[in-house]
């Protein structure tokens, strides 16, 4: 969750100081989709175990 805030912060202030469309704001923004989806998965495995057991 801590690695997704950074990344969060990052990509916002990116957006600020080079612009939305700016390719470093794009990176941050990907990276932080996929830090998502990462969250994500691992939160329904937990949900899925947690309900089998």
């Amino acid at each position: 969750m801590n690695k997704l805030e950074q990344k969060r912060k990052m990509m916002i202030q990116s957006g600020i100081e080079n612009g939305l469309q700016n390719p470093k704001t794009l990176r941050l923004s990907r990276q932080l989709d996929k830090l998502m989806n990462q969250y994500d998965q691992n939160e329904n495995i937990d949900e899925k175990t947690n309900f089998l057991n």
